[in-house]
């Protein structure tokens, strides 16, 4: 989901900060709500969990440049249902920062236009997730046809920012339809494989439950809402 560097540039490029900037808003509105939850230790643990998690994400597991970006096991569903929103959104825009710090300084003008792709499909799935699991039901005991309609929502929601800042930086052409088009037939095997992992992780969690787990993860993960 990484935006290659010359898509889009020049003036352009100002409205990448100002997505930043309101995805930004959206995120301390949520760690304020965690903050009040829980405390602000559990989010500050939450989240180094999370940013460490991210960082591996995109720099261990593999990945693959395809037409006007990158192909990336994100599990942005897994994040949410472990660690809560909060934790989530800030895990993924400090991963993505600490990787381009570290080994992608190129990628560090795309920033604004990353973090956005990341986080407005996760906000999305959060308002999903109280539709598509019932409010009885602990994130432990989700159906893999629920985690599917997050994941579909979630990766399709990355496949749809990056064509819009690809037609919006290059135009409407053969060559970013064909671009855009790759990039997103690609993705579907993430929406496909995403769902099992979090099965296996969410599996991994019950097999735990019982253990003192109070501040690592979100309260959802176990209880009913």
């Amino acid at each position: 989901m990484h935006i290659e560097p010359g898509i889009v540039t020049g003036a352009k490029i100002i409205l990448s900060y100002a997505t930043a900037a309101a995805v930004g808003g959206v995120t301390l509105k949520y760690a304020f709500d965690a903050i009040r939850a829980q405390g602000m230790p559990s989010l500050v643990l939450r989240s180094v969990i999370s940013t460490v998690l991210v960082f591996c994400f995109f720099e261990v597991l593999p990945h693959a440049p395809v037409g006007v970006s990158e192909v990336h096991l994100i599990l942005g569903t897994t994040l949410l249902l472990l660690f809560g929103a909060a934790p989530a959104a800030i895990g993924l825009a400090m991963g993505l920062l600490v990787q381009g710090l570290s080994f992608a300084p190129f990628d560090l003008p795309q920033y604004g236009m990353n973090v956005t792709t990341l986080l407005v499909p996760l906000f999305a799935i959060d308002a999903l997730a109280k539709r598509v699991i019932p409010a009885g039901t602990a994130y432990v005991d989700v159906t893999y046809a629920q985690l599917m309609k997050l994941s579909f929502a979630y990766q399709g929601g990355v496949v749809a920012w990056v064509a819009f800042w690809a037609f919006y930086g290059l135009g409407v052409s053969k060559h970013t339809l064909e671009s855009v088009g790759a990039f997103g037939i690609a993705y579907m095997a993430v929406i496909l494989i995403e769902p099992l992992v979090d099965l296996a992780v969410l599996a991994g969690a019950k097999a735990l439950k019982g253990r003192d787990l109070k501040g690592l993860v979100t309260p959802r993960l176990y209880a009913a809402a």
